[in-house]
């Protein structure tokens, strides 16, 4: 019995490392859903810097690690104080982190500019859409998400075929992109009985997950510009907080957008 071909070994050998992180972030993350209130802030806040530091990391000069740190700083700030006044009004403090990367010296500022936006109004859905509508609806999004994503992992793994997408992400298969589909239709199903949701939140949720592809692509794309494999190396196994959470950037923005015009999914379980 052999452990199988280099090749073979070497297409999983980070998968232990990427399950354990992914674990130990999932138990976290859920419980600080759960909780609410300042507690799920707190996360969203220290998210959002990192992502932001992350992202300037990328595409300032090298060796400019002071302004990366101070992008960083000022995103987790701004965040911080337009939760804290909780007023329509100071959302605009949250323009600061991209302005501030704009006047910095900078690479592919449009591209920073609206990426930052992305990472800010993610970090501010999330917290509304808990604060709103309660912890299903925040743990539906967390899980197709997830289950999206690892679906995608093993489906493109296991089945390999054409690529989805090849000049911009070059490991993205078809397969891995309809497993992803099927993952988060399994958990707009299961949560639709479990927390009372709607009968269409299934083919919606796959909707959900496109986006959520859909952002982990626009990461992708930004990464290769840059010429690096992952955006830090936070998470074992994972990369960095925007490797992580690049796709539930996606997901949450078009929630956002979507739910300007139309009515997103309720739960009648408030959890």
């Amino acid at each position: 019995m052999t452990d199988g071909t280099p090749r073979q070994r070497g297409r999983w050998q980070d998968l232990s490392m990427r399950a354990g992180s992914g674990l130990a972030l999932a138990v976290v993350g859920i419980a600080l859903i759960w909780l609410g209130g300042w507690w799920f802030s707190a996360l969203a806040v220290l998210g959002v810097g990192l992502m932001a530091w992350e992202l300037a990391a990328m595409t300032s000069p090298a060796g400019e690690r002071m302004q990366s740190l101070l992008v960083g700083l000022s995103a987790a700030g701004a965040l911080g104080f337009a939760l804290w006044m909780h007023r329509p009004l100071w959302l605009a403090i949250m323009l600061v982190p991209a302005l501030l990367g704009l006047v910095l010296p900078r690479r592919d500022r449009l591209v920073y500019a609206v990426y930052a936006m992305v990472i800010m109004f993610t970090g501010y859905g999330l917290v509304a859409f808990r604060d709103g509508y309660g912890f299903p609806f925040v743990l539906w999004l967390v899980l197709l998400v997830v289950l999206a994503d690892m679906m995608g992992y093993f489906g493109g793994r296991l089945i390999g075929g054409p690529k989805f997408w090849p000049r911009v992400s070059p490991k993205k298969t078809w397969a891995g992109t309809i497993s992803g589909w099927l993952g988060a239709a399994l958990v707009g199903w299961v949560m639709a009985r479990a927390f009372g949701g709607p009968s269409w939140l299934p083919w919606f949720s796959v909707l959900v997950a496109f986006a959520s592809q859909m952002g982990d692509i626009a990461e992708s794309a930004i990464k290769r510009r840059a010429g690096i494999k992952d955006s830090s190396h936070l998470i074992p196994g994972h990369g960095g907080a925007m490797d992580r959470f690049d796709a539930l950037a996606g997901a949450t923005v078009f929630l956002l957008v979507w739910g300007m015009v139309f009515p997103v999914p309720y739960f009648t379980f408030e959890g």
